[in-house]
């Protein structure tokens, strides 16, 4: 059983996630972690266990910058530090940081690409008269910058530096609520993550939609248990195209 019929006809605002539900972030970081291998690693590391590292974030560092705890640098130089002593790379001090954040990010940008689906999903939206925006748990000049760079015209309504923290706060998404002019319970939120995006916007009134592309699940993300989540009220879906439909639109 979905959550589908309960939500069918009552939705007509979305906010959107940016990182792994418009853009493929994942396959960005991919690149820019192949690169930092290459050039800092042992040559036979597990590439892809050097990706989910840094994706799931092990020591929390990226969630203490979303909490408002630490800065955007200080947290990506102690993830760097711990990758590098998780893999077999020498420490990453301050003095060696600026040259391998300079190998990493500019990579990272450069890769920058939106999923297949993105941009038929945001037109055919706005077509029906949508009110779309964008909500999200990094810097509102850095998300406005990678969708113009993949060609997707959206509003960047609330980022990390709006508030000072970021999702799963309640006050995040209903600050996004109040900026595109709609109400909680009129309005989806679509991300990539079950707990932080889906469930959180959930928990704060919208309506929650998990993006659970297939092979896309971090580590800490797969044994999530897609019914259970259907049955609390989360519309759960395998790509932007099953959106629209699932919630009525």
């Amino acid at each position: 059983m979905t959550a589908f019929g309960a939500v069918a006809g009552r939705v007509d605002a979305v906010l959107l996630d940016v990182d792994d539900t418009l853009v493929d972030t994942r396959g960005a970081f991919a690149t820019a972690i192949a690169a930092v291998a290459e050039a800092h690693l042992p040559g036979d590391v597990d590439r892809a266990a050097v990706l989910d590292h840094w994706r799931t974030d092990p020591a929390g560092h990226y969630r203490a910058y979303t909490r408002g705890e630490t800065d955007h640098r200080t947290q990506r130089r102690l993830r760097a530090d711990l990758l590098h002593r998780t893999f077999g790379g020498a420490p990453v001090g301050e003095d060696a940081f600026d040259a391998w954040d300079e190998l990493f990010w500019g990579t990272f940008e450069r890769s920058w690409r939106p999923f297949d689906d993105a941009a038929t999903f945001v037109d055919g939206l706005r077509a029906a008269g949508v009110r779309l925006g964008v909500v999200t748990n990094a810097a509102v000049e850095l998300q406005e910058r990678k969708l113009a760079a993949v060609g997707i015209d959206l509003p960047v309504l609330v980022g990390l530096d709006t508030l000072g923290y970021g999702k799963p706060h309640p006050d995040v998404f209903v600050e996004g609520v109040r900026r595109l002019g709609s109400v909680p319970g009129r309005t989806a939120y679509v991300g990539d993550e079950p707990t932080v995006d889906a469930r959180a916007a959930h928990d704060a009134g919208l309506v929650g939609v998990w993006l659970d592309r297939p092979g896309a699940r971090r580590a800490d993300e797969q044994a999530v248990d897609a019914g259970a989540l259907r049955t609390a009220g989360i519309v759960v879906v395998a790509g932007l195209a099953e959106v629209p439909s699932a919630l009525g639109l």
